[in-house]
């Protein structure tokens, strides 16, 4: 393995930190530490357990700014936007810790004669591999509930955003937690599948690409180890005959290219009503050229570079072959003059007179485009969004919520939305179906995969 890691960043090419590898005494030593003490910290109130983290997320909040310029160095977010990244982790996090309490208690069975009950008890050790898109959202997503639950928590975080790693160990190092309970670990893939395949490891949460997700799979595949998947999608959005469509195109507009449309369930296609399209087309187009695109440590900067540009051009490949195939490019890119070949930095693209015959509206984008296509009714937008190998959220526009019910009812998604999209409440399951993985974090569902069930059955004589 190489000795250290380099984070590159997107803005400039420049080096924002080098951090030595983890060897494999150091991940040796990380797993004992981790199941030597995880038996004291299941024994630990979840009262006190709560204290912890919640100084813990306080410790993050208080270096909010210096939090935030480190998420733009290293990932490319306009500096305006990086705050957001905290308050979510906030939201997130003091919810299930809030909740923990309650959905980490007993479960009573009714008996005359009997006392029994089912009781939640931690997995172990849980490992949390995140990605650099939303290098704290993603990541709080298992770490508090696992903590919370009674597991020790070990971090593998994207090489692009090991910074966020560190901040995430000197939080809980600050709220006092013992040595083990939660680590960081600076690894390559090999050392990710050595931590996956170890026996000191009881689940594995992945947040990243199908691909990726394959790989974790695979190296866990006959260990008798959870590992829960979220994996991205190519989310669509349904506008209706009666929506109101300045709202509508406000928040899709929003929804598809905030974080330069690297977003797990960011919206990748518009499917909108024969009647709508040409006005909805319209005023997207002219919102879209509003974007101003460049450095994002400039404050006025609203679109900033993608995270490297091999996956710029994988964006703009799908541009050309859509194009080429028939489809229109709506945004003259040269208003755009910071958009450079051979470089992170894309203009925002909208593509109608597109098919799905197109990688574009069937494989995920993961960047700042988006195909608009026209639909003649319910049924066939139902179809289109259907028509897809990813399942994370669908969001339709409408006045009628019976009808979004009846239309989610039939969509193959894991969220369903009404008049909002490219947002994760904390109080609902979060979840995907085919390629987008499986599992279920956050929500009271969410303390399920990170405990097991224990039955007792007590009878006195």
């Amino acid at each position: 393995m190489a000795n250290t890691i380099s984070i590159t960043s997107p803005i400039d090419g420049s080096i924002v930190a080098e951090r030595p590898m983890a060897t494999e005494k150091d991940i040796a030593e990380a797993l004992q530490a981790a199941k030597i003490v995880q038996h004291s910290w299941q024994n630990t109130s979840i009262s006190d357990r709560a204290a912890f983290c919640h100084q813990a997320i306080d410790h993050l909040l208080a270096h909010s700014d210096d939090i935030s310029r480190e998420i733009t160095l290293q990932m490319g977010r306009p500096i305006k936007y990086s705050p957001g990244e905290l308050r979510g982790l906030e939201e997130r996090g003091r919810y299930m810790i809030d909740i923990a309490e309650q959905e980490l208690s007993d479960i009573p069975v009714s008996s005359n004669h009997l006392h029994r009950f089912i009781r939640r008890t931690p997995l172990g050790t849980v490992l949390t591999i995140a990605p650099w898109n939303y290098p704290y959202l993603t990541a709080v997503n298992t770490i508090i509930p696992a903590l919370m639950a009674g597991n020790t928590v070990l971090l593998k975080h994207s090489m692009q955003t090991l910074l966020c790693a560190e901040r995430f160990q000197q939080a809980f190092d600050y709220a006092g937690l013992a040595k083990g309970v939660f680590q960081s670990l600076f690894v390559d893939h090999a050392g990710t599948a050595a931590l996956v395949k170890s026996d000191e490891v009881d689940f594995i949460s992945f947040t990243g690409s199908v691909t990726g997700g394959i790989k974790i799979e695979r190296t866990a595949a006959g260990l008798f180890k959870g590992v829960a998947l979220e994996l991205g999608g190519k989310d669509p959005a349904y506008v209706r005959e009666d929506a109101n469509i300045d709202h509508a195109v406000e928040n899709i507009v929003d929804g598809a290219y905030f974080n330069s449309g690297q977003s797990c369930c960011g919206i990748e296609r518009v499917y909108v009503h024969q009647s709508q399209y040409e006005h909805f087309v319209e005023q997207f187009i002219t919102l879209v050229k509003q974007y101003k695109l460049g450095n994002p440590l400039e404050a006025d900067t609203t679109l900033g570079p993608m995270i490297n540009t091999n996956a710029a051009d994988r964006v703009r490949d799908q541009i050309n072959k859509a194009c080429a195939a028939g489809a229109k490019a709506c945004i003259d890119t040269s208003t755009f003059p910071q958009a450079k070949n051979n470089s992170p930095y894309l203009a925002p693209q909208v593509l109608i007179d597109v098919s799905h015959d197109m990688a574009v509206m069937q494989e995920e984008s993961f960047g700042p485009v988006v195909g608009i296509m026209s639909v003649s009714d319910d049924q066939q937008a139902i179809e289109f969004m259907n028509d897809s190998r990813y399942g994370l959220t669908a969001s339709i526009w409408t006045a009628d919520m019976d009808t979004a019910t009846a239309i989610g009812d039939e969509i193959n998604t894991g969220t369903v939305f009404m008049n909002r999209c490219d947002y994760l409440d904390p109080a609902l399951a979060w979840v995907g179906t085919k390629d987008s993985g499986r599992g279920c974090s956050l929500s009271v569902l969410g303390y399920a995969q990170l405990t097991r069930p224990k039955s007792f059955h007590l009878k006195t004589i």
